[in-house]
């Protein structure tokens, strides 16, 4: 392969910095998931946000269409929205003295999809996103229709504790890259929200990369050199995340997919070009793997009555899984 070299690394990582930074003045206070968040579209990954009502969610989605140029939909999910109110459905028009079925398409068919709190609604509709999220299509009536590239999923919900919620089925959640939480914000933060916005009014943010500067970064994300220590090391953790694999798996019912250890990889490498590095590091997927495997392990009834969190479990494993398997010769350790 003709791995990225510094120079394109430089080149695209100005307009990467310049999308932190408009990003930032959109969501304040939240750097962490605007760096999460970006890592997830350059690794060419759906994302699911999770947090209460009014923290931002769906500003930071519209604020990411905006400065990437792309179009942009959003649907409301709600319980009587069917699948055809997303995919699109076939109407009957009357053509040179014919009636056909014409399709008309739903409004998956954009760049950026923002799926507004998902799970209201039933778990019929969420499937039908299923092969939206995989195939970057949809079928109707035995008929196939290609979406637009590039095509991301962001969607968001309500913590599934609140009333009128259905939780995701895991086959669904296994097709976002990551699933990141919007906590609430500190008292610095919110009184700078005070004086710097209105209720109702969206933030101003410009178009910081069209369609072809996008594409040409997103190329060059999958040209990160990724080291096969870094490789080893991803697979070790993804084995250790499954019963019985280590100590840390006690609580764990089911552990993470091969789909889990690829999107870490694909994670790692646009880290590394977010931070201007030719190659991805155990610290980029250190980084990544608790929104990578949050929603992809699913503990044990006990675990839960403990109290342990999946946030729990996966910090026990990236304490207990080392970053090499063998330990480093003494002719290289530092003195």
């Amino acid at each position: 392969m003709d791995y990225a070299s510094e120079s394109e690394i430089a080149v695209s990582g100005k307009h990467v910095h310049s999308l932190t930074a408009a990003l930032n003045q959109v969501l304040f206070g939240q750097e962490e998931l605007v760096e999460l968040t970006l890592t997830g579209i350059l690794a060419r990954g759906h994302i699911l946000l999770e947090g209460l009502p009014g923290l931002g969610k769906t500003e930071l989605v519209k604020g990411l269409a905006k400065t990437l140029g792309l179009s942009t939909k959003r649907i409301q999910f709600t319980p009587d929205l069917l699948p055809g109110d997303i995919t699109g459905n076939p109407v009957l028009q009357e053509t040179n003295g014919r009636r056909e079925f014409v399709f008309q398409p739903g409004p998956l068919f954009a760049n950026i999809v923002l799926a507004d709190e998902i799970n209201r609604a039933s778990p019929k509709t969420q499937s039908a996103l299923l092969e939206a999220m995989q195939e970057r299509r949809v079928t109707v009536l035995g008929q196939t229709h290609d979406l637009p590239r590039p095509f991301f999923v962001l969607a968001t919900q309500n913590p599934i504790e609140l009333e009128g919620t259905y939780p995701l089925p895991e086959a669904q959640l296994d097709r976002f890259l990551f699933k990141l939480e919007v906590t609430r914000n500190n008292i610095a933060t919110l009184e700078r929200i005070v004086n710097q916005r209105e209720l109702g009014a969206e933030p101003h943010v410009d178009a910081i990369m069209d369609a072809a500067t996008l594409d040409s970064v997103l190329q060059l994300v999958r040209r990160i050199y990724l080291p096969d220590v870094v490789a080893n090391y991803i697979a070790r953790l993804v084995d250790a995340s499954h019963p019985g694999q280590s100590g840390a798996a006690r609580g764990i019912r089911y552990g993470a997919s091969p789909r889990a250890a690829l999107s870490l990889a694909s994670a790692a490498k646009a880290r590394a070009l977010m931070n201007d590095r030719t190659h991805a590091s155990f610290e980029d997927v250190k980084f990544v793997a608790p929104a990578v495997l949050r929603h992809r392990i699913i503990l044990e009834y006990s675990a839960r009555i403990e109290g342990l969190t999946n946030h729990d479990i996966i910090s026990s494993l990236l304490e207990e899984v080392p970053f090499q398997s063998n330990a480093t010769p003494k002719s290289l350790k530092p003195e």
